[in-house]
């Protein structure tokens, strides 16, 4: 019985794994190009009179903001920008960071250090963006201001218009 049990849980597993593999699978034209994402160049430090606040949610004691110099949309489809996060606690937060709007990506590219200088990411990939209660600020960038309809805005001028409107206009 125990014998029958370890081998059934063994199958599961190994079944479990095989269809994870699956649905992570491209099954597009394998002729067509593949995306490449464009260099980039970290952008000037972030001054006071750039940032414009965003709304993430009605959850969080954190006040959140983009250089709105330092937008950016590339010819790869990826919207960048300098963030910046100020703590309830008093504590400031910068990072330049990427949305990938095809796939739902967020990544970080580099981090603010005091002395007005940049630290590039140790582990820079590109991560799920996920709409969860806390910590939804890339859910939010990405849904109601850089992304809408799941795709790149049009310029960074259009990117700081939404940031001046709260939202996009064909943000669903």
């Amino acid at each position: 019985m125990k014998r029958a049990l370890c081998l059934t849980l063994v199958l599961l597993a190994l079944a479990h794994n095989a269809l994870a593999e699956l649905r992570f699978r491209n099954f597009d034209d394998p002729d067509a190009p593949q995306w490449k994402e464009s260099d980039i160049a970290l952008p000037a430090y972030p001054q006071e009179a750039n940032l414009r606040e965003f709304y993430v949610s009605e959850t969080t004691a954190n006040r959140f903001y983009i250089d709105g110099s330092t937008l950016s949309v590339s010819n790869d489809g990826v919207v960048r920008f300098v963030l910046v996060v100020r703590t309830s606690g008093g504590a400031t937060n910068i990072t330049y960071e990427g949305i990938r709007c095809e796939s739902r990506e967020f990544r970080l590219y580099a981090s603010g250090r005091q002395d007005g200088t940049w630290a590039n990411a140790r582990k820079s990939e590109w991560k799920a963006i996920e709409n969860k209660p806390i910590n939804r600020h890339h859910a939010a960038l990405s849904r109601d201001l850089f992304c809408p309809s799941g795709s790149p805005i049009s310029s960074a001028e259009d990117g700081r218009n939404a940031l001046k409107l709260g939202k996009h206009p064909n943000a669903i």
